[in-house]
């Protein structure tokens, strides 16, 4: 917030000798869909849809995040460098103001004079000589009078490559946001991963127990069960090994979160035991003037309007230039005197300078900015295409990713059922070993898709706050 208000100082201040350009959102209305309104919203980004997860740690962790992340540091460095270049492009605005002060001390010869004795050689102790001294100071002003615009045209560009800077930031801050929650979902998730497997682990053992007893006293046909202890054993071995893998997985995830905290990456960062619940869908009927103020589209914007203003001032190269220079100072042989206003001098002088012939360097300067307007406006209309393609594609995913999050639940509790009921009908004698084998692991299954079907919806979710610029509640009037 300091440095916001930092820069809000800057352009205002610039603003006393030029405005930022106007919107151009108008010269793109044509691709924003007929039923959604094209106007500018000047509600600002609403970080909150983190609150929506009711995740304190989450929370916490974003903070941090923003805090110390070295990506949003330099954008930050980039805005003092933007506001560094605005300020120095309207210094040429005010007038110029020099002071010098100056000093010389002169000797001359006058050869000749008096003449030389009579072989007509000079003694050179005799040649006439002068000296002098020369003090002074002056004030020199130089402005130039910036009758077409040019000047100012160029300082609204400066203003409005701020504004992309701020945009552009402003957007580094989201997306680390969402990269943030993101991983620490995917660490949630690993975690109960790890601990179904665990479970799987402890539950494939006691199968595995149940077979070495009924085969320890020779119940059943001695080579089937011989067989169904070794395939037995052989689950309950790879149930470690999947285990294993699941515990690598979590600490691989606790390092990339911590990267993104700022945080030296040691996999000391523990998630919570399950998955939060997805906060509600956003409502139909939503303005497309929530997109509009996302960052990257006011980042876009702002530079294809500070290109406008390049092409203005490259255009305005070509109009004669007025200036004024005026020195006022004073001159005198002595030292001690240069501060009398009796020894005072002044000039005023006015000029105008028309370019004639360049060898065609302000017709190709004024190509390039065109060319350079041009390729923004692209660029402009292809984020614009693309934020609208973000918006319907989660939205279109979402209701895929419930029904499917719905089929996985139905048979992952079909799945324990029927491992339950093989259970006891084995216990019982009356189940064969490989129904028990098939349902474990259709439970085993069924579970960890279910866990990784939550997470996705999870992170669908997230893509749609960042596709509609942030949270997805309208401006109030």
């Amino acid at each position: 917030m300091k440095h916001f208000l930092y820069s809000l100082i800057t352009i205002l201040t610039l603003a006393a000798c030029a405005t930022a350009p106007n919107s151009r959102v108008d010269e793109v209305a044509e691709q924003v869909p007929k039923e959604w309104s094209a106007s500018v919203s000047e509600a600002p980004i609403d970080h909150a849809w983190i609150d929506r997860f009711n995740d304190k740690t989450l929370e916490s962790l974003v903070d941090e995040a923003i805090e110390h992340n070295f990506d949003l540091q330099a954008g930050a460095a980039r805005i003092e460098r933007a506001e560094a270049i605005a300020r120095r492009t309207g210094a040429d605005l005010q007038p110029q103001v020099e002071a010098t002060l100056s000093g010389a001390r002169n000797k001359q010869n006058f050869i000749g004079f008096p003449l030389g004795g009579d072989d007509g050689n000079v003694d050179s102790s005799n040649v006439a000589s002068s000296l002098s001294n020369n003090f002074g100071t002056s004030v020199d002003v130089t402005w130039e009078l910036d009758v077409w615009g040019r000047i100012r045209a160029g300082v609204s560009a400066a203003i409005a490559d701020i504004q992309v800077a701020q945009a552009d930031l402003l957007a580094a801050q989201t997306s680390l946001a969402a990269q943030v929650a993101k991983s620490w979902f995917a660490l949630i998730e690993a975690n109960e991963q790890a601990n179904l497997a665990q479970a799987t682990v402890e539950a494939f053992q006691s199968t595995e127990n149940s077979i070495r007893s009924r085969f320890e006293l020779g119940q059943g046909d001695e080579s089937a069960t011989a067989a169904q202890l070794r395939l037995a054993m052989s689950d309950t071995a790879g149930a470690r090994a999947d285990l294993e893998a699941r515990r690598e997985d979590v600490a691989r995830t606790a390092r990339q979160l911590e990267i993104l905290l700022g945080r030296y990456p040691d996999g000391a960062i523990k998630g919570r035991r399950t998955l939060p619940d997805v906060p509600p869908q956003p409502p139909a009927g939503l303005p497309s003037e929530l997109l509009m103020r996302r960052p990257d589209f006011m980042a876009a914007e702002r530079a294809f309007a500070a290109a406008g203003q390049r092409t203005e001032e490259a255009r305005k190269a070509f109009y004669p230039r007025f200036a004024l220079t005026g020195t006022i100072g004073t001159q005198s042989e002595d030292l001690s005197e240069i501060l009398n206003s009796d020894f005072g001098v002044w000039s005023l002088a006015g000029n105008i300078l028309q370019p004639i012939y360049q060898g065609g360097r302000l017709r190709a300067e004024r190509d390039v900015r065109i060319a350079e307007e041009k390729e923004d406006l692209a660029q402009y209309q292809e984020i614009i295409l693309n934020g609208f393609n973000e918006v319907e594609t989660a939205l279109a995913i979402e209701q895929y990713l419930v029904r499917r999050e719905a089929a996985l639940a139905d048979s992952a509790d079909s799945a324990v059922e029927a491992d339950e009921q093989a259970r006891e009908e084995y216990a019982n004698g009356i189940g064969d070993f490989l129904t028990v084998f098939a349902t474990q692991n259709r439970r085993l299954t069924a579970s960890s898709l279910l866990i990784t079907a939550r997470r996705l919806r999870l992170e669908n979710r997230i893509n749609l706050y960042l596709a509609l610029g942030g949270d997805f509640r309208p401006k109030k009037s």
